[in-house]
């Protein structure tokens, strides 16, 4: 893990630690964030997204929505799922008004750079890579003051839970 003013690094090794850091994403956010996430297909953007969801508080079944495009999952702080895979023109994108599920809830966007012109300059952007078979490395990088806090808060959290863990060895 390395934390900096603005970013974070974080390697996971299999699914579950994924949706762990999500859940700790998930507990840390308010109505009004966004989160954008930019990987390909495959490298468990729905996966981080199914954690973030239940530190957020819901208990619901998170999917992608390939194609319903925006999913709303109930919990402390609604979180509104997109996903603009299939978005073909930042028009389209647009429509949707994405901006305006962030006066009540979290904001989570998939294939962020298709929706160009209708997200928020102000957001955290999750670049998920993968490394190995079930090895993803996840960098958060703040874009505002609002996402910033959010990524340091992160990075603390994640850095008591590792502490926890070598302590319990």
């Amino acid at each position: 893990m390395n934390g900096e003013e603005t970013g974070l690094t974080v390697r996971t090794t299999g699914a579950d630690e994924t949706r762990a850091v999500g859940a700790a994403l998930g507990r840390l956010l308010a109505a009004g964030d966004v989160v954008l996430l930019q990987g390909e297909l495959g490298a468990g953007k729905t996966t981080l997204v199914q954690g973030l969801a239940r530190g957020a508080g819901s208990d619901e079944l998170v999917q992608s929505p390939s194609f319903i495009l925006v999913n709303e999952y109930r919990g402390r702080v609604k979180v509104y799922h997109a996903d603009l895979y299939r978005i073909t023109h930042p028009d389209e994108a647009l429509a949707l008004d994405l901006l305006g599920s962030t006066l009540d809830g979290v904001l989570v966007v998939e294939w962020p750079e298709r929706g160009d012109g209708a997200l928020p300059p102000e957001h955290v952007l999750v670049r998920i890579a993968v490394i190995g078979p079930d090895e993803r490395e996840l960098r958060f990088e703040a874009r505002g003051a609002r996402p910033a806090e959010v990524v340091r808060a992160l990075a603390a959290a994640l850095a008591q839970t590792v502490s926890e863990r070598s302590g319990r060895g």
